[in-house]
């Protein structure tokens, strides 16, 4: 069975473009509802085919702090795959409900 760490990077390969998960969803997908902290921290070390832009926090923000992943790297990446941000908070998506990645129960299935 594959670690914790390429459970993570095997779902959030599979975020479309132009959409997002929360780290907490990424967490709850893999059966640690608290792991939200964990799924960062892989996301931290996570190979270049791994598109960790796709992932924000629970309310829509862009939150990483690192220098290989600075948030203005994270903001560019998402807006050259349409994602707009909020004029009055740069790093908060303005249209979050909208592009957060709602998987059909298939797309849940294949990840179980």
């Amino acid at each position: 069975m594959p670690g914790f760490n390429e459970r993570v990077y095997a779902i959030v390969r599979r975020i479309p473009r132009g959409k997002v998960l929360t780290y907490g969803r990424v967490a709850a997908l893999l059966g640690v509802p608290r792991g939200a902290r964990a799924v960062g921290w892989a996301l931290h070390g996570a190979p270049s085919d791994v598109p960790w832009q796709r992932v924000v926090n629970a309310k829509g923000r862009i939150s990483t702090r690192c220098q290989e992943h600075p948030p203005q790297l994270q903001r560019a990446l998402l807006m050259a795959e349409g994602l707009r941000f909020k004029a009055a908070d740069e790093f908060a998506l303005a249209d979050f409900p909208a592009v957060l990645w709602l998987l059909t129960p298939e797309e849940l299935a294949e990840l179980r």
